[in-house]
């Protein structure tokens, strides 16, 4: 397995989880955060919850591989990522599943893979995860590593040769349309690793155009990712340690925010710009507005942490 995934992975930790649901008297699933969902599209496509993993995933992978896609409404490389996975699924007529999990509705399932960042793209078969990345990638690169997990578990898995033989040549050339070329070369740079690049990229796009609000979007995902990759994970335990310490509570933060800890993250930005002033307060301030960046505008928790900021400040 890549090291997208750190770890063992025992998947009977969600069996449990989902036997103790099924016992349980029925309840309406939790809506995630941050607005209105995007439903997963075409036969091959579906969401999947902590209670519905078991049965969708772990069993359904012992006839084909489950491509697990753990993304977030606020994800900007999430929304990059998975409507191209979406595409392909379906292509492929079964020989492969996509299941969709929301991490902020289903944080069991990120944590039980030790999930980092996001997007991250895990592969199940025969119950058992057996390769992942993170992050965006180009579709030829996305429709190589598919390829290669197909030729790997063939002979394992009888689902794959059934379902390749009525698809009649599995996955097909998908036309995709034209892009603007100024956003595709800030993706490059992205999926370079280059974020100095794409910030670069995505700033040009805004001189000219200050509206546009998925550059923008974009841009704040950019400069989110470069630092949360080089955020030191020990950040938390040191902002603790010294309150006053405002470089360790911006790092703290950031770290709060990967790990899906989105309150938290915003409540102790809140906190430091009670406590400070000047330009110590200015920049905790601007941190956390470029952090509100990363999620829909009408996400309820920007909203609260807005009203919060408002009253610290005033």
């Amino acid at each position: 397995m890549s090291a997208a995934l750190s770890g063992a992975v025992d998947l009977s930790a969600l069996k449990a989880r989902a036997d103790a649901a099924r016992q349980a008297p029925s309840k309406p699933a939790a809506a995630p955060a941050g607005g209105d969902t995007p439903a997963a599209s075409g036969p091959f496509v579906f969401d999947v919850t902590e209670a519905t993993f078991q049965a969708d995933v772990v069993e359904r992978s012992l006839q084909v591989p489950v491509v697990v896609d753990l993304w977030a409404e606020w994800c900007g490389p999430c929304k990059q990522l998975s409507p191209v996975l979406e595409r392909l699924a379906n292509a492929g007529g079964g020989a492969w599943v996509l299941a969709r999990v929301d991490v902020d509705a289903n944080p069991r399932i990120a944590q039980l893979f030790g999930v980092q960042s996001i997007p991250t793209i895990v592969a199940i078969a025969g119950g058992q995860p057996v390769d992942a990345f993170s992050g965006a990638q180009p579709e030829p690169q996305i429709r190589q590593w598919i390829g290669a997990l197909l030729d790997a578990l063939r002979d394992r898995l009888p689902g794959i040769a059934a379902a390749e033989a009525g698809a009649q040549g599995g996955v097909e050339e998908v036309y995709e349309e034209p892009t603007d070329p100024r956003i595709i070369a800030a993706e490059d740079a992205l999926e370079r690793g280059d974020y100095a690049a794409a910030e670069q990229a995505y700033q040009q796009i805004l001189d000219v155009e200050p509206g546009n609000e998925e550059v923008k979007a974009a841009l704040a995902q950019v400069k989110f990712t470069a630092r949360a990759e080089s955020a030191d994970p020990s950040a938390i335990g040191k902002a603790d340690a010294d309150p006053s310490d405002v470089e360790a509570q911006l790092a703290a933060a950031d770290v709060q925010v990967a790990m899906q800890q989105v309150d938290e993250a915003f409540a102790r930005l809140i906190n430091t710009v009670r406590n400070t002033s000047g330009e110590d307060r200015d920049k905790v301030r601007s941190h956390l507005v470029e952090l509100f960046g990363l999620f829909p505008t009408d996400d309820p928790r920007v909203a609260k942490a807005r009203r919060d900021l408002a009253s610290a400040l005033f």
